[in-house]
C-alpha cells in the first residue's frame, strides 16, 4: 500500500517536472544566482505545500466517507484529464510550456505579481527596493507561490493532507518540490529540452489513477 509519504512525492515530483513553475525557476537560474533562485522558489513551494495540508485539515473535518470517496473521484478525474491532455498534446508541446513562462517573466515583475497579495506586497517592496538579491529574491518566491496557487498539485496535495497523515504528506510534498526545484535550476535547462511533457504529463495520469484506485481499495 501507498504511504502518505510515498504518494505525496511521487505525485509531486511527476507533476511539478516540467510544468510552468518548474520553467520559471529554469529561467531565472538562467538570468540570476542559482542559490537565490532556489531559496526563493523552494521556500515559496514549502508555504504552498503548508497552506494546502492546512487546508486538507480543515476538510478532514467533514464526515470521512465523504472525505473518501471525493478523494477517489479527485484522483480519477484528474488522472483521466492528463491522459487526455496528453494525448492531444504537439510534439513541441514542452516549448510551448517554456515560452509561457518566459512571457510570465518578461511582462510580469515582483511588483506586479505583490500587487496580487497586498497583505504583504507593500512590505516586500519597501525591502526589496534596498536590497537587489532580496528583490531577486522576492521576485522568484512571489512569481512562483502565484503560478503554483490553484494548480492540480496543490488541490492534490489538499486531497492526500484530508484523508492521510498530515506530517508525511507535507515532508513528501515538499522534498518533491525540492527534487524539482534543483534538477530546475541546476541544469533545468539543458534537462529542459530532453523531457517530453506528453510523455510526463501521461505518467502523472496514470499515477493519479493508480493513487484513485489506491484509496479505493484502502477503504473508508
Amino acid at each position: 500500500m501507498l504511504t502518505a509519504f510515498t504518494a505525496s512525492l511521487l505525485l509531486i515530483t511527476i507533476s511539478e517536472l516540467g510544468d510552468k513553475t518548474f520553467f520559471i525557476a529554469v529561467i531565472l537560474a538562467m538570468r540570476h544566482p542559482r542559490r537565490t533562485v532556489f531559496s526563493a522558489v523552494l521556500a515559496a513551494l514549502a508555504m504552498m505545500t503548508i497552506l494546502s495540508v492546512l487546508l486538507g485539515q480543515a476538510l478532514s473535518l467533514f464526515p470521512k466517507i465523504y472525505i473518501h470517496y471525493g478523494e477517489i473521484a479527485l484522483f480519477l478525474i484528474f488522472g483521466a484529464k492528463l491522459i487526455y491532455d496528453a494525448s492531444q498534446m504537439s510534439a513541441k508541446s514542452e516549448y510551448e510550456v517554456v515560452h509561457e513562462a518566459e512571457e510570465t517573466l518578461d511582462t510580469q515583475d515582483a511588483s506586479g505579481e505583490m500587487a496580487k497579495l497586498p497583505i504583504i506586497g507593500k512590505f516586500l517592496s519597501s525591502i526589496a527596493s534596498r536590497y537587489s538579491w532580496l528583490g531577486i529574491w522576492t521576485q522568484a518566491f512571489v512569481m512562483t507561490f502565484v503560478a503554483e496557487w490553484g494548480d492540480r498539485t496543490q488541490i492534490s496535495t489538499i486531497a492526500l493532507a484530508a484523508a492521510n497523515n498530515p506530517i508525511f504528506v507535507t515532508i513528501g510534498a515538499i522534498l518533491g518540490h525540492g527534487i524539482c526545484t534543483a534538477i530546475a535550476v541546476i541544469g533545468g535547462r539543458f534537462i529542459a529540452g530532453r523531457i517530453s511533457e506528453r510523455v510526463i504529463t501521461a505518467i502523472g495520469g496514470v499515477l493519479f489513477i493508480i493513487f484513485g484506485i489506491n484509496a479505493y481499495l484502502q477503504g473508508v
